[in-house]
């Protein structure tokens, strides 16, 4: 029920209403999570508590196509890519030293990254679309 509840923030369509479900969570799991609402409340700095800037809804503030959220929000790339990296270095086991640690996890990012470069992980063409119609910003 709290994740259900979690995630109806990050499914919002509007800042405001994000905003407004996370303040409303805030105050309900406040006592019962203390140090976990805590960390969700600096990650969204709509709180007093908050001291990093607007992390957790940056998203929601600039007009990207709404295909784009989904991806746009999630972590779910970088956090493959690092089990990656710790599986294979699980496999070497020891490292001579922190220098071929560093140079082994670069040739695994590297490679990961050559792999990405031809998979179409968001399809640029509603964003392009949005740019060449004028905006009431733009105007």
């Amino acid at each position: 029920m709290v994740a259900e509840e979690l995630q109806e923030v990050f499914v919002a369509r509007r800042r405001g209403t994000a905003e407004s479900l996370a303040r409303g969570f805030v105050e309900r799991y406040r006592d019962r999570y203390r140090r976990a609402v805590e960390v969700f409340a600096q990650g969204l700095a709509a709180f007093p508590s908050g001291k990093h800037g607007e992390e957790a809804l940056t998203y929601l503030g600039f007009p990207f196509p709404r295909v784009h959220q989904r991806h746009i929000k999630s972590t779910d790339v970088l956090e493959r890519l690092i089990r990656e990296v710790k599986r294979r270095t699980r496999v070497v086991g020891v490292f001579p030293g922190e220098g071929s640690l560093v140079n082994s996890a670069t040739v695994m990012m590297l490679r990961a990254m050559e792999d990405w470069a031809f998979r179409r992980y968001l399809d640029m063409g509603p964003l392009w679309a949005a740019e060449e119609k004028p905006t009431k910003i733009a105007t």
